[in-house]
């Protein structure tokens, strides 16, 4: 008995409940991949949270160090030379360990599936759009993908110890302690990481909100200094606050920014050039 063919269904002659049908699959499938990815860093618990999780923590990090000789080198405040930072790390609800390890789980899985996430959000559009538009599709998946891994980095190696540093050495008088429940810490290192990937997607942003006609080079130059205010305020409310955290999360978004200007212009330019050559046809 021959088996039947699974044909893909036209996306012109597609009802709107075969574009949620196609939807529900593609959702189901990231996460799928969300899930083993997550599964796989939950077996791997003692890497995950005594070398990634933790690794802020400890002194010897490679920021602090760095840091460190960097201050020493232009006679500076020694602030992130030090031996051991003043907190504790404590659970204080009987499943809060075991609650910990399930959401650094889930959230580790879905950096790692990232790039598979977003291959599935592109073959859910890629039926609706030109040839030659699909043809940019492996591009903008290793790009978007790149970006987010890229501002994943940077929040873990930037922001997180900038924030432990300062938070965990801030205190008001000598007789308080700070002994920090489990949750508050993870949720720091997550919303650094997490939003700082999200970040950096800027530009992919941009080229979205060109294409659709939202967006200009013009109307990002012209705009430009209340984006640099909008810039501070993201990054006065993801850093401790103090001025060199903030400048040093700054630079690379103000960079993004001006990347984005010229992400702009390319996709306007090539816009017009293909309705000129449109007209001379």
């Amino acid at each position: 008995m021959a088996k039947k063919s699974k044909t893909r269904k036209d996306p012109n002659n597609m009802s709107f409940l075969d574009h949620l049908e196609e939807l529900r699959w593609h959702l189901l499938k990231a996460v799928l991949a969300i899930l083993v990815a997550g599964a796989i860093a939950f077996a791997m618990k003692s890497f995950i949270f005594d070398v990634i999780i933790f690794g802020p923590k400890n002194a010897d990090f490679y920021t602090y160090s760095l840091l460190c000789t960097i201050s020493e080198y232009l006679n500076l405040q020694e602030s992130f030379c030090f031996d051991d930072l003043p907190f504790r790390i404590q659970s204080r609800t009987m499943a809060g360990q075991f609650s910990a390890h399930i959401w650094t789980s889930i959230t580790a899985g879905f950096i790692i599936s990232f790039p598979y996430v977003i291959y599935q959000f592109w073959a859910f559009i890629a039926p609706g759009l030109e040839s030659s538009e699909k043809k940019s599709g492996r591009g903008f998946i290793f790009v978007t993908s790149f970006l987010f891994l890229l501002g994943v980095l940077f929040g873990y190696y930037v922001i997180t110890p900038l924030s432990i540093n300062f938070l965990g050495s801030y205190t008001v008088s000598e007789v308080v302690f700070n002994d920090f429940d489990l949750s508050s810490y993870i949720g720091l290192v997550r919303a650094s990481v997490l939003a700082s990937g999200l970040i950096f997607e800027l530009p992919v942003i941009i080229y979205f909100l060109t294409k659709v006609g939202l967006v200009t080079p013009e109307f990002l130059k012209k705009n430009r200094k209340y984006s640099l205010v909008f810039i501070l305020i993201i990054s006065a409310l993801i850093t401790p606050p103090d001025i060199a955290s903030q400048v040093i999360v700054a630079i690379p978004v103000l960079i993004l920014y001006e990347i984005s200007i010229l992400i702009s212009k390319l996709v306007l330019r090539k816009q017009r050039k293909q309705e000129k050559q449109k007209t001379n046809k």
